[in-house]
């Protein structure tokens, strides 16, 4: 078996990104694009969708192997390749690694990507410009998923415990992305505990090479 991996999708993906992470903390080999063996991928095409019937990205190639969705992708690498393990040993805390993994992929990543990052990176307002009355609708939420990870970090170094695991490389590219937009300092001044989290992940090597977005202050 191969001892690199290819993941398939846009570098801007956060949740390409959270693969990235999981690469770089364990020392895995990569490369990426929206293409297969050096050939462009139509998206939404047939072989698109024959790599993942949802055709959505991250896609993991591991020499014949294909898989898709970014938990079940991160986990994979962490039981295949040596390094540094993303996942507890005990298994309550596995089962909370889970647990975060899930809600930041479905829940979280709604409420701050497709709702509220979306409205800025792909504005569909009157001439390109920013709905700002959508902004406003989903900001809301936006505070409400800021306050549970606030709560959750209190007194840790990282979602679960004071290990870096998968949920912290999910979590990490959205928020890098939040903290770059307009009026992101008034949102995360409420939250000094995620945004001192956020500093961490961005200053670890792996934070250093996948995340692009300026340091805070």
């Amino acid at each position: 078996m191969s001892t690199s991996v290819h993941l398939v999708g846009p570098q801007y993906s956060n949740f390409v990104r959270s693969v990235q992470l999981c690469c770089e903390e364990k020392g895995i080999p990569y490369t990426l694009g929206f293409d297969l063996e050096g050939e462009p991928l139509d998206f939404g095409g047939d072989q698109h969708l024959a790599l993942h019937p949802f055709a959505k990205v991250p896609i993991l190639q591991h020499g014949e192997r294909h898989l898709f969705e970014t938990t079940a992708i991160c986990r994979y690498l962490d039981a295949v390749f040596d390094g540094p393990a993303l996942l507890p040993v005990e298994a309550w805390q596995r089962a909370r690694v889970d647990q975060w993994s899930q809600a930041l992929s479905i829940y979280v990543d709604h409420a701050l990507v497709r709702r509220y990052l979306l409205e800025y990176a792909f504005p569909k307002g009157e001439n390109g410009s920013v709905r700002m009355e959508r902004v406003r609708d989903a900001e809301p939420e936006v505070v409400r998923m800021l306050a549970l990870l606030e709560a959750e970090l209190d007194g840790h170094t990282f979602l679960v415990g004071d290990t870096f695991s998968i949920a912290d490389a999910i979590a990490a590219p959205m928020l890098d992305y939040l903290a770059g937009l307009p009026g992101a300092e008034r949102l995360l001044a409420e939250f000094p505990v995620l945004v001192a989290y956020l500093q961490r992940l961005r200053q670890r090597e792996s934070g250093r090479r996948v995340l692009v977005v300026p340091a805070l202050g």
